[in-house]
């Protein structure tokens, strides 16, 4: 069912993409929506004997003089080969990072090992990182810094090694440099790529008060915005309300980016009017919108399935400067799924292709859960068929989105049979769909389907935990919101939803 909605954001959007042709739109291009962190070009190198360096003083990015950023888009092509010569020797396996750095050691400098931190931080091997930075403190050119340090907590985040950029903040802190605010930036971020998302959300908190104790580590927009973005994914929407009262109150202006993290807040919650509210503000402070302001919106309508009003939005983004990703088209179609629209999902399908676009297989898989939704089971196994077909990987994802659908629709039995054939697909079989077929076996009361599936657990060496077990009991009990079809469709989450 539709919600009421304010009738006075339709107009926003049309405003929009017709003063699109005339005006850049007003974003902070020194920054990205992922919150990457800045780069910096660093002096000249600075001899300094052996023995004293444990006892450089670090240069703070808020007193050093401003420098030329290393955008690794726009860098050096002599940079960048050498660069790509070292990471191939690397990849070679033939000889230790050490001695491949050292062949070079004539060129290589900080602008270089910026680089291989940012190259190696995308690859599995974040310790290499860390060789890199032992080696550039052995460097007679090597000046600490807090954006180096910044840089490696960055990647240390990423890959999920909080523990680690706490020991790099640590060590900066030893060789005498006192933090700032890209670095307190750093650490939060990185402490919100860990698995515990409350205790991350606690300890983020703790560190953005701590920061407004201290003068060179005062809270700017980009402080907000990563703590905006990781409470709106978190759904808490009281916190997102606190957080931009206390930007309204400071000196900072926020961007698109600020708003595109409130926005996400109150469109996951589902309180649309709310949301309509900060896209006027966003328009009366000249801000324009980017995708993902587009993608939030349109998002956020579809779950509402106020389709009227997500199609208005979608028009005004293909009348603007910015150009639908595939998260746009994946949303649409699920939203549409879950509708049971199924004509008008596969017509979103068709608009994809024929404005070029490559179906990803997030796409794949949300188009198998749209045809589960709309009771086509047929439909979704040609779809999942067809992906096997075409010699792609089969993602562990993708196999559990057509499973979902087997389980949706009651044919539990289909979904067993898929599940013993998995590996002859080239798929392993992990704990979560483990996790699926349980839930959905203990639901329908199949005990000789939960024994077989404990029996492959076992077999698979997969140990369940508490939890396992806890959210297997909770399927079991009566839904007093749930009747009927609203029961069946509730059943379960689908595997794409939380990828659009």
């Amino acid at each position: 069912m539709s919600a009421k909605l304010s009738s006075h954001s339709l107009h926003l959007f049309s405003s929009f993409s017709s003063s699109s042709s005339s005006s850049t739109p007003a974003l902070l291009l020194s920054q990205n929506y992922n919150l990457t962190l800045h780069h910096h070009r660093f002096p000249p190198p600075r001899y300094k004997p052996l023995f004293l360096l444990h006892s450089i003083k670090c240069e703070s990015s808020s007193t050093r003089t401003k420098r030329t950023r290393v955008d690794p888009n726009t860098q050096d092509p002599e940079t960048q080969e050498l660069v790509d010569i070292i990471m191939r020797k690397l990849r070679d396996k033939k000889e230790p990072m050490v001695k491949t750095l050292d062949k070079y050691v004539r060129v290589v400098r900080t602008e270089h090992c910026f680089m291989l931190f940012e190259q190696l931080g995308r690859t599995d091997n974040w310790q290499q990182c860390l060789e890199v930075f032992r080696w550039m403190q052995k460097q007679r050119w090597y000046v600490a810094d807090n954006g180096i340090y910044s840089k490696l907590i960055s990647v240390m985040g990423k890959k999920g090694q909080s523990r680690m950029a706490m020991w790099l903040f640590s060590e900066m802190r030893n060789s005498g440099c006192r933090p700032d605010t890209s670095v307190y930036n750093a650490l939060i971020s990185a402490h919100l790529h860990s698995r515990n998302k409350a205790k991350a959300l606690d300890k983020a908190m703790g560190y953005f008060n701590k920061m407004k104790g201290i003068d060179r580590c005062k809270p700017n927009v980009v402080t907000y915005n990563i703590l905006l973005r990781a409470f709106a994914q978190a759904r808490n929407v009281d916190q997102v309300n606190a957080l931009f009262k206390d930007l309204d109150d400071s000196i900072i202006s926020p961007d698109i980016y600020t708003y595109n993290g409130v926005l996400d807040a109150y469109g996951k919650n589902g309180m649309i009017a709310e949301m309509e509210s900060v896209l006027v503000r966003l328009k009366s402070d000249q801000c324009k919108p980017d995708i993902i302001t587009f993608n939030t919106l349109i998002d956020s309508y579809g779950r509402k399935q106020a389709f009227d009003k997500m199609e208005q939005v979608f028009k005004s983004l293909l009348r603007s400067k910015e150009k639908p990703t595939m998260p746009t088209f994946n949303s649409m179609i699920l939203n549409y799924g879950k509708a049971r629209l199924q004509e008008k999902a596969e017509h979103i399908l068709k608009k994809l292709t024929d404005m070029k676009y490559v179906p990803s297989y997030v796409t794949y898989e949300t188009l198998i859960t749209m045809y589960g939704f709309c009771d086509c089971v047929s439909k979704a196994r040609e779809t999942f068929d067809m992906v096997v077909d075409s010699r792609r990987d089969v993602r562990i994802s993708t196999l559990n989105a057509m499973l979902d659908v087997y389980c949706l629709n009651d044919l539990h039995m289909e979904a067993d049979e898929l599940f013993e054939n998995a590996h002859k697909l080239g798929v392993r079989r992990d704990s979560s769909t483990y996790k699926l077929l349980h839930k959905a076996y203990t639901k329908a009361n199949l005990k000789e389907l939960v024994e077989k599936l404990l029996k492959n657990m076992e077999k698979d060496g997969i140990v369940p935990n508490k939890r396992f077990f806890l959210e297997a009991f909770d399927s079991r009990l009566p839904n007093p919101k749930s009747t009927g079809d609203d029961a069946s469709v509730a059943l379960s989450k689908p595997a794409s939803e939380a990828k659009t």
